[in-house]
This record gives structure tokens, C-alpha cells and sequence, in this order.
């Protein structure tokens, strides 16, 4: 199993209520709910470091697969099997795949859009907030390539459905998270939301999931992918 503290391995735990805690890399100081097992917090900054490479990544793919995609994203030395880089990467995955199946949208723009946004949305929102940041990722997807604002209407109206769609698959598998199972989930819905709805097709292909062994609340069984 792959340890869980980015610092001494330790499991981390989860407390009902934020505290002040002080990140053990750069020593910042902010509120958190998470610390493992000795005490050592990681911040959203530096447990996402070298991120940033998603965009050169995506600038240079010509795959209409965003699974294919983010699968690629997922090997790079950034990403850990659990994370809130997962919220960057699944929108950054479907804009450049919506880009390269015929798009129309300005894809640096998008993805530096979808870095900013992204990034906002920190890790364990799942169980905190009631929305897992993989399935927001996608409803920024789509808020970023319809142009949504709080204003919008029709942009507004599908950019939440996509939300719901994307929560309501990642919610029927059951808990505990699993990062890598969520961004699947988020990316299959993304894309039949984007045929249906957008006029743009993407491709999917069968996933068969490689990450089990990293994680040690692997739900098994009841995973669709394993």
C-alpha cells in the first residue's frame, strides 16, 4: 500500500471541525481539517506542486480522449493517488479533448481558466463540503466553454446539471473517496453530457483501473473499474 502522509507516510485523519495548522513544507499557516497520524499538514500549494505541467501536457495532445488523457496526467510525478490536483485535471483532461474533437474554444485560455478555478476547490471537499472537486472540475468544463457567468441562463442551467450529473455518479458508487474512481466517473458523464448537449463527441475507452494497490480504502468490488 502506498503511505498517506507526504511527509512521514503515516495515515492522515479527518476532523469534523478545521483547526489552525502550520504546513509542514513551506510553513504556512492556515486552517485545515486534515493532518496524519504525528501532526504533519501539507498545504493545497504544495501538495499540488508542479501542476502547472498540466497545461504543456494538454497543449500538446491531439487525443479526443479525455480518460486517455488524464490517465497521462495521472503518470506525471505531481499527482498522488488522492488529491486536489484531481480538480484541475479532470476539466483540463475535457477541454482538450473538446478541443481536439472540433471545439470551439481557445484552449490556453481555457486551461489557464481551468488552473485558476481548480485550484480553489481544496481537498477533502467530498466528505466537507458535499461535493467532490472531481465532479465540480466538470462543471466548470462546461461553465468554461459555454462562457456561464452567475448570470447566464441557459450556460448557468447546464453548467449545474453537469455538476449533478457528475455528483450523482460518484455518490451511487458509495464512500470512501477514491480520487482516480471519481475523475473516471466525472469524465464518462462529461462526455455523454457534451454529446448530448454541446454537439461535440469525444471518444471513452474501457478503463480498467491500475490503482488499487495505491490505495488503502480501495472500495473493491463495488468499484466499477476494477
Amino acid at each position: 500500500m502506498k503511505d498517506e502522509c507526504l511527509i512521514c507516510g503515516a495515515p492522515l485523519k479527518y476532523s469534523e471541525t478545521e483547526t489552525q495548522m502550520e504546513c509542514a513544507v513551506c510553513r504556512k499557516k492556515e486552517s485545515s481539517n486534515t493532518a496524519c497520524e504525528n501532526g504533519h499538514y501539507v498545504c493545497n500549494e504544495c501538495h499540488t506542486g508542479g501542476m502547472d505541467s498540466i497545461i504543456g501536457v494538454c497543449l500538446a495532445e491531439k487525443s479526443k480522449n479525455p480518460i486517455k488523457i488524464i490517465q497521462k496526467m495521472m503518470s506525471l510525478p505531481f499527482c498522488h493517488m488522492h488529491g486536489p490536483e484531481h480538480h484541475v485535471m479532470v476539466g483540463s483532461a475535457l477541454l482538450t479533448a473538446y478541443k481536439n474533437a472540433g471545439g470551439n474554444i481557445n484552449l490556453p485560455k481555457a486551461l489557464s481558466e481551468m488552473q485558476s478555478r481548480g485550484k480553489k476547490v481544496p481537498g477533502g471537499a467530498c466528505g466537507f463540503w458535499g461535493a467532490c472537486g472531481a465532479g465540480v472540475s466538470a462543471g466548470m468544463f462546461v461553465s468554461i466553454v459555454t462562457g456561464s457567468t452567475p448570470l447566464a441562463k441557459e450556460e448557468w442551467q447546464l453548467s449545474n446539471f453537469m455538476t449533478a450529473e457528475a455528483l450523482g455518479a460518484i455518490a451511487s458508487c458509495g464512500g470512501p473517496r477514491c480520487c482516480k474512481r471519481d475523475s473516471y466517473l466525472s469524465i464518462i458523464k462529461a462526455v455523454e453530457f457534451s454529446k448530448v448537449h454541446l454537439g461535440v463527441e469525444m471518444e471513452l475507452n474501457n478503463i480498467k483501473c491500475i490503482h488499487s494497490a495505491q490505495n488503502n480504502q480501495c472500495i473493491g468490488e463495488r468499484c466499477p473499474f476494477k
